[in-house]
């Protein structure tokens, strides 16, 4: 299992700032989080950078450990 924390546009497109999952690698997470949300989370996800267990994560193939946190930060405007 695994905690995702959602932030700003995130967090509205999920309805809740965060969930606990079991997925086995982002690809999985993103799949599973479209799946239970919709398209408008879905929307979000494609813009969004990952962190897990504070790290920028871009390999969207590599295992994500049980107990991790996944932070989902869409793109913020301003300045």
């Amino acid at each position: 299992m695994l905690t995702v924390r959602y932030f700003a546009g995130a967090r509205a497109a999920a309805g809740t700032s965060s969930e606990t999952v079991s997925a086995a690698t982002l690809d999985d997470l993103i799949q599973l989080l479209t799946d239970r949300h919709g398209e408008r989370l879905a929307l979000v996800l494609k813009a969004a950078s990952f962190l897990v267990d504070g790290l920028a994560s871009h390999d969207r193939m590599a295992p994500l450990p049980s107990g991790v946190t996944v932070d989902v930060l869409p793109p913020f405007a301003g300045g």
